[in-house]
């Protein structure tokens, strides 16, 4: 099942100078930035228990989540099992449709309650450059609705969003039409997936990646960070120095024990000294 059509089924309504500071010992000790599991990396624990892996999520040690569907849950109720747990929302992946017309309002009102301030689309399609183009400009004139709640619009990185039209990416296209505010969720996995480098992505958007996507890239199925062929060290240099990032976001959605795996994860972003 892909993360499009699990949202559906699961949401309730409603240049030279990075390079330098990537090998500097400054960069490596810059700051530690919010650490965040997306929930969809343990999809099935959560619609079987939702309360108890939440709980075993907070006891691996991660204090935010983000959210890819809400389990026929309120925003309050799910307010209440975080508070229960010590945890917090670093973001929701919410529907393309969510933010479409009146269903913004509901959308802004439902993460206001969550405590949310990133909502970030995590699936578009275009055929056209002049699509792409279009969705540019609604997420720009999403922004100022967004704003004056704290929050802010995004979009979130697929392996398509990197193919060619007229031979210009589809995520060049959306990015470099989109205001400095509409935040670039680069996903390293996905990124790589479709053919392209997550640090030459992010150096050419700095500022851009409040929010990323650390997952795994070509080390297999239960690989995690560090046991893959993403630049990590690069990346983190990048994200704490200028890349605008305020949170990261650790996803691992395909290994058979998927608690093992966020376990893992964890213990992976420790030794990196980054939690």
């Amino acid at each position: 099942m892909n993360r499009r059509h699990f949202l559906q089924q699961t949401l309730v309504g409603t240049a030279g100078l990075a390079l330098g500071l990537a090998g500097s010992a400054h960069a490596q000790a810059a700051k530690k930035l919010p650490v965040g599991l997306q929930l969809y990396s343990v999809r099935e624990q959560c619609k079987q228990d939702l309360p108890g892996t939440l709980k075993e999520v907070a006891k691996i040690g991660y204090q935010h989540v983000e959210w890819a569907g809400y389990y026929g849950k309120t925003a309050k109720e799910l307010k209440q099992m975080l508070d229960d747990h010590g945890l917090a929302t670093c973001g929701t992946h919410t529907p393309y449709e969510s933010v479409l017309g009146d269903k913004l309002k509901e959308t802004i009102e439902f993460n206001r309650v969550l405590g949310n301030k990133f909502l970030i689309v995590p699936w578009m399609t275009g055929k056209t450059k002049a699509d792409w183009e279009a969705k540019a400009k609604l997420f720009n004139d999403i922004v100022p609705q967004v704003a004056p709640a704290g929050m802010f619009i995004g979009y979130h990185a697929h392996a398509h969003d990197f193919d060619k039209l007229d031979g210009v990416s589809a995520w060049d296209i959306f990015f470099g039409g989109t205001v400095p505010a509409v935040v670039m969720q680069l996903d390293t996995s996905n990124c790589r997936e479709g053919g392209a480098d997550p640090l030459a992505v992010l150096k050419q958007y700095p500022g851009r990646a409040k929010s990323i996507h650390l997952k795994a890239s070509g080390g297999g199925a239960e690989a995690v960070l560090g046991e893959d062929k993403v630049e990590w060290k690069e990346v983190f240099a990048f994200c704490e120095n200028l890349g605008g990032t305020q949170c990261y976001v650790l996803e691992h959605e395909s290994s058979k024990d998927p608690m093992d795996a966020i376990r893992r994860s964890y213990a992976a972003l420790k030794q990196m000294g980054k939690v």
